[in-house]
């Protein structure tokens, strides 16, 4: 009887406790979220991937997704084994019109609950990109966001992007290219490539820079003072150990591909309102049209013909580097000593296997996307057109998938020669001004 009466008191006694922690807890949540924070200089990044403190999650960037009634979406990186409850600090900057050096000053913040949207492509890596979404209506013009699990934690700011719907946009074409990393310098391909994207109207190039080798470094400055690049550097391994591959059963590492999937997303938004179309492709691929001079007469005659498509997926064709065209017309002097593959001397395309996927790449309208994979988009507005192998293809010049063909088996596709009068002397320019040659 005794020990009965004991159980039941210690029982109580912890109950009592537990329901004063939740009840402390409450109260805090309560204070933070009706406090106004007094005015101080916000603890800006200096980085683009910045720490959730208490946590092992990452936030990349900021961004108002008008299409979902004004919600806060934060670029994220979250740990799935460790998802716990999230909380938004949005905060206004009264003077946010203003380029006083007192505009910094945050004068009214509101806390509130986040909601974690895992995105569904994680391939089994342990830490994957999602959307921390935020919506506080007592701050409908939040500037400012941080995203705590802790109500007492250390706060850094991220500034809020896209804060007005655009109609009219700076560049018509731009190509997202997720990761640059292992000390890339493959230098006489990203020349060509960027230069053919020129001829075929593409006006910007957006790169994420883990690491480059010597000759692409001076390369990328080149292309930055000319314009037509941005760089946006990605540190991520300093952050997490992340994976040269795609399956985390077979590449292992933190984060598939060195956090692609994060930055292609971010590309999607930070140039929502800056391009009326997006390339999502990799360094090494370029989306050709081959029924149209340019981007712009095949996307002129794809949005008439399909005009509620948002999202074009172009079929993906190999020229494997190990075959090169016999006339050695493109074996040219002045590129010997660069590195890199010279993707002119590369005309031979494989055939597409049967029953075997052959993966897509993306052509969109950033508008009509919220979410994105490598191959496919995850969540988007609007219908998803598959463009016609006659009509736009990649080029894609690496190591073959069909090894075992001989040249023989193989079709030639010479889509690129057809440039040869402006490339060649382009290119030259680009190594000579760049400081490669």
């Amino acid at each position: 009887m005794i020990q009965r009466k004991l159980a039941l008191v210690v029982g109580i006694s912890a109950l009592t406790i537990f329901l004063m922690l939740r009840w402390e807890h409450v109260i805090t949540l309560v204070n933070l979220m009706s406090s106004k924070r007094p005015s101080a200089e916000p603890e800006l990044p200096t980085d683009t991937i910045t720490p959730i403190q208490g946590t092992r999650h990452l936030m990349v960037s900021a961004f108002k997704d008008h299409r979902l009634g004004g919600a806060i979406r934060v670029i994220s990186i979250i740990c799935k084994q460790e998802l716990q409850p999230l909380y938004c600090v949005l905060c206004a900057n009264a003077n946010a019109n203003t380029n006083a050096k007192a505009d910094w000053a945050l004068n009214q913040c509101a806390f509130s609950p986040a909601k974690v949207d895992v995105h569904s492509d994680d391939f089994g890596f342990p830490f994957v990109t999602s959307d921390v979404l935020c919506m506080s209506p007592e701050i409908q013009q939040a500037t400012h966001v941080s995203i705590t699990a802790n109500a007492y934690a250390h706060l850094t700011f991220l500034s809020i992007q896209n804060q007005e719907v655009k109609e009219s946009f700076k560049y018509n074409f731009t190509v997202c290219i997720s990761n640059l990393f292992g000390e890339y310098n493959n230098a006489l391909q990203f020349v060509q490539t960027m230069e053919v994207y020129k001829l075929i109207g593409v006006q910007r190039v957006v790169i994420y820079n883990t690491s480059c080798g010597p000759d692409v470094e001076k390369i990328l400055q080149y292309y930055r003072k000319e314009g037509m690049l941005e760089v946006v550097p990605w540190p991520i391994d300093k952050f997490l150990m992340p994976s040269t591959g795609w399956k985390y059963d077979l590449h292992h590492g933190d984060l598939h591909y060195y956090g692609q999937l994060t930055t292609l997303n971010e590309c999607i938004y930070r140039y929502m309102y800056q391009s009326k179309y997006l390339l999502l492709n990799d360094i090494d691929e370029i989306i050709m049209p081959y029924k149209h001079a340019n981007l712009e007469k095949l996307m002129g005659t794809l949005q008439q013909q399909h005009p509620n498509v948002g999202v074009f997926s172009i079929e993906n064709h190999i020229f494997p580097k190990t075959q090169f065209d016999d006339s050695g017309r493109f074996r040219l002097p002045q590129w010997r000593g660069v590195p890199g593959v010279n993707i002119l001397g590369h005309v031979y395309r494989e055939p597409d296997r049967k029953h075997v996927f052959n993966p897509t790449k993306l052509l969109i309208s950033p508008r009509s996307v919220e979410q994105t994979s490598v191959h496919s988009t995850l969540k988007h507005f609007g219908l998803v057109f598959t463009v016609p192998f006659d009509v736009c293809r990649i080029i894609h010049v690496r190591v073959p998938l069909q090894g075992q063909l001989s040249k023989d088996q193989l079709f030639v596709d010479k889509k690129l020669w057809e440039f040869e009068e402006l490339l060649i002397s382009s290119i030259d320019r680009a190594l000579n001004e760049s400081g490669v040659l």
